[in-house]
């Protein structure tokens, strides 16, 4: 067929129909898209549990090419890793096969709607063999993919006297090694679809990959376009949560329709890089400028050095607009910058540290918080007792908060109700301890404290509580060129994907912390006060024990003032109350810059309690800490207001 012929073909599938030869700015033979042509790809999962609804709204109304799934976090991976330690056929999301793909499965084979996840968990083979059985019963002739090669643990051995730290704590590599998963890049995935995969199941790669190697299919981008390959990384790491950038957990909820109906994203990407983010027609949701500002600082440190397999990421010059005209909203994304790789892969192992449970309980009644907070040390102090009885240690660790009473805030709680604070609380009581045995003897002394302890405890919420292992995470570097990625095509070994090294790059880069505007030194000041949240939305995430918290002015004519008073040493002195100093002089706070959307990063240091399962914290995460900093006071300013008005 002619080239001409051949676009004259172009519609919603013809990615699809001309499979395999793809799209090429350069393909010999001079065949180019149209001006404006495009890939289309939808998310539908942000991680293990998201909402059902997702897939039938991307499926009919989004004229997708591509559908993507995003299951995993490090939480995840701990909790799948010990799944498949109870059973080898399990460790991998089984929602993902159930009711992702079984329901529509006869559907997404007649659209020719191509899928990739990342799903496969720890058992990437288990799940696509679960894939192949809906496939067969659903009578439908599908090409199912695996990338495998992330677990190392047939090294562990040869890890242990390597000298290896972890990257956060620098602490050595531990003992007891559960799991260790290397985050796999893209180039792989698209290496599946070359071989004409109708569904590519993936175990631990960045969570980016799962868009970024379906552009690099279609598009035919080179190892060294690292421009076209941080545009696409980008693309992933806005959508790869799914609703978060279509008006999910947005600071300004009370603007954002229709949750029940919550639009999913998709994205539209060229050839060049530029991409739209829209959603499907008739959905709720929103997708403006804050929307999306807010994804794209989520959960990245230095926005500079963002560090993926395929290509190091500046996002700091990244510029996002809106565009009017469309139904809920659409932005156009557009920036994103791109350098050499490092030779390296990040790893994210798990080990066993012990044992932990949590006890809720809701409590009602006058002076709910003291009654809250003397129970649970109460029931502290009676299974010490019983553990030196029994010859059993003290727990490891312990955390009382008691929801409502505002603990979580330190020194900027407010209390209310007559001074005697509020008359509902829950009581929340963690606690980590070595011995399994010593927790389930606390699990059975939480019910007691309903007839023995203070009046109003109305129940414990879940039940007894369940005792369950500590998989603390533990990161490092791993070399690529160790790494052995196989290719699998219906349960058949086809090929082993080699890394190719040529552009790649490992010379150290220095953070420099930008300086003082010297116009910042001379805004003018005045008598008024502003909460953050007057002038700009905030977004709050995790990384490891690590959180960051993005601020996005929402003027341009904020941002001076912003970086003014927003310092590293004031969020550290606001948090101080959740840092864990290990060294006395420890600068935990470190402030970066992204001038492109008139934003602000920090991260913040040992603030999680370990994070993710290791935690004792309500919040492991770290999720609500950019809610906390919109309290934070921008005081002694001119009315910023009339700036804008």
């Amino acid at each position: 067929m002619s080239c001409a012929a051949l676009l004259a073909l172009r519609g919603p599938r013809l990615l699809r129909a001309a499979r395999p030869p793809r799209w090429s700015r350069r393909r010999s033979g001079g065949c180019e898209p149209p001006a404006g042509a495009a890939v289309r790809i939808g998310c539908a999962s942000g991680f293990w549990g998201d909402t059902a609804a997702a897939v039938p709204q991307l499926l009919y109304g989004g004229k997708l090419d591509f559908l993507v799934f995003d299951y995993l976090s490090e939480i995840t991976m701990s909790l799948l890793t010990a799944a498949r330690a109870r059973s080898p056929d399990l460790g991998y999301t089984p929602d993902f096969v159930s009711t992702a793909i079984a329901p529509y499965i006869k559907d997404i084979h007649r659209k020719g709607v191509r899928i990739i996840s990342n799903a496969g968990g720890v058992n990437p083979l288990a799940c696509a063999a679960a894939l192949q059985e809906v496939a067969k019963k659903a009578d439908v002739d599908m090409k199912i993919a695996v990338v495998a090669g992330d677990d190392l643990m047939s090294e562990k051995e040869n890890l242990k006297g390597a000298g290896i730290t972890d990257l956060e704590s620098g602490k050595q590599f531990p003992e007891s090694i559960h799991s260790m998963n290397a985050y796999l890049g893209a180039r792989p995935i698209s290496r599946a679809l070359d071989l004409g995969a109708d569904i590519v199941v993936t175990g631990r790669c960045v969570d980016s990959g799962i868009v970024l190697g379906p552009l690099i299919h279609s598009f035919g981008w080179n190892r060294d376009e690292f421009d076209l390959l941080a545009a696409g990384s980008l693309a992933g790491h806005l959508i790869e949560c799914g609703a978060q950038c279509t008006g999910g957990i947005f600071t300004d909820w009370h603007a954002v329709p229709d949750w029940h109906n919550i639009g999913f994203p998709i994205v539209e990407c060229s050839s060049e890089g530029d991409f739209i983010i829209s959603k499907p027609p008739d959905t709720g949701g929103l997708i403006s400028f804050g929307t999306v500002a807010e994804q794209l600082v989520y959960e990245v440190g230095n926005p500079q050095r963002y560090l993926l397999p395929d290509v190091t990421c500046d996002f700091s010059e990244v510029s996002i607009t809106e565009i009017p005209g469309f139904e809920g909203g659409a932005v156009k994304v557009h920036g994103a910058k791109g350098s050499p790789p490092s030779t390296f892969y990040k790893v994210s192992a798990t080990y066993l540290d012990g044992f932990r449970a949590t006890a809720v309980c809701p409590v009602g009644g006058p002076k709910a918080v003291q009654k809250g907070k003397l129970t649970a040390e109460s029931i502290l102090k009676r299974t010490r007792l019983i553990f030196s009885q029994l010859g059993y240690e003290d727990y490891s660790a312990v955390n009382i908060q008691v929801l409502g009473s505002e603990d979580t805030y330190g020194p900027h709680a407010r209390r209310s109700i007559d001074d005697q604070g509020p008359r509902e609380a829950v009581i929340w009581l963690a606690v980590h301890h070595k011995r399994k045995e010593a927790l389930e003897i606390f699990s059975k002394e939480i019910a007691p404290a309903g007839t023995g302890m203070a009046p109003g405890l109305t129940g414990i919420v879940g039940g007894r509580p369940r005792v369950s292992p500590v998989l603390k995470p533990f990161f490092f570097h791993y070399p690529k060129s160790d790494v052995q990625i196989s290719l699998f095509l219906n349960g058949q070994h086809v090929e082993t994907f080699e890394e190719d090294l040529t552009f790649t790059s490992d010379e150290p880069v220095p953070y420099d912390p930008p300086k003082i505007d010297s116009e910042l030194k001379d805004l003018p000041s005045g008598p008024h006060t502003y909460r953050l949240e007057d002038l700009a939305y905030t977004r709050s995430g995790d990384k490891g024990n690590s959180a960051n918290i993005g601020v996005i002015a929402r003027h341009p004519l904020y941002y001076p003032y912003l970086k003014k008073t927003l310092t590293a040493q004031a969020l550290e002195n606001y948090f101080q109350h959740l840092l864990e100093r290990e060294k006395p002089e420890e600068e935990l706070v470190t402030r970066y810059e992204l001038p492109g959307v008139h934003g602000l990063n920090f991260v913040l240091k040992n603030s999680l309690g370990g994070g993710g399962i290791a935690s004792l914290r309500s919040d492991p995460q770290g999720k609500a800490l950019g809610q906390m900093l919109l309290d934070f006071q921008i005081k002694n300013v001119p009315d910023l207001k009339s700036l804008i008005e």
